[in-house]
């Protein structure tokens, strides 16, 4: 298996004493074990999802993304770019896309980075971690890297919105995609493929914009006193 680089973008919520913060600890474990290097993009921001959608502005939202990719292209020039977060991952991909169609867009927002000495190219590839390991890695590589079998364990792995729309992994159905799946019996657990709540939306983003229309039996609530 061949030794990968890539630009890493860890995210807010990836760094210390935030929520995801053990989801980061977890992932550079496991790249080092699968040869995988992780340079990451010096004095990156957030990338403003979720509040970047409750008023902020379109220009705003994907400038900052923008400025990501574009301290990346000049950092780590020629690499990939990487997120373990969905939700940085769906802003990043989005900003890319949009900016590569709307040509104004692309002036403005070079115009607000020019201030801060950056140019936004959009070259760099942006990926999610789950892409890596089910394209470059694969299945059966992960599987001989385990350690520690997870047998006995049943996983109903759940993929949410954001990774499987509107990008999604190569090759993978909208409705019941696989790969979580397949990836839960590499390290030995057993999956429960037919999970119905596998692709349903979680309510994240809608609990910052709109509070009150989030459904009142997502068990998130119950627990945080929110209904």
């Amino acid at each position: 298996m061949a030794k990968i680089e890539l630009s890493f973008y860890p995210g807010c919520s990836s760094q210390t004493g935030a929520t995801s913060s053990n989801y980061l600890v977890s992932a550079q474990t496991m790249c080092e074990e699968l040869d995988i290097t992780l340079n990451e993009i010096p004095d990156w921001n957030c990338c403003g999802a979720s509040i970047g959608y409750g008023g902020g502005g379109e220009l705003p939202r994907l400038t900052l993304s923008a400025r990501n990719i574009a301290l990346s292209e000049e950092h780590n020039a020629g690499q990939e770019i990487v997120a373990t977060c969905a939700a940085c991952w769906l802003s990043t991909r989005e900003a890319k896309e949009r900016l590569s169609e709307d040509e104004q867009m692309f002036k403005d927002a070079n115009t607000a980075l020019a201030e801060g000495g950056l140019r936004y190219k959009g070259e760099a590839k942006v990926r999610h971690m789950v892409e890596v390991l089910v394209e470059d890695i694969g299945f059966d590589a992960i599987k001989e890297k385990v350690k520690k079998p997870l047998e006995g364990i049943k996983i109903a792995g759940y993929v949410g919105c954001q990774t499987n729309r509107p990008f999604g992994i190569a090759g993978e159905s909208f409705e019941n995609p696989q790969y979580l799946d397949k990836i839960v019996e590499a390290v030995g657990a057993e999956s429960i493929p037919t999970f119905e709540k596998k692709v349903q939306c979680c309510g994240g983003a809608l609990g910052i914009l709109r509070a009150g229309e989030v459904p009142g039996d997502d068990p998130r609530h119950h627990r945080s006193g929110l209904r």
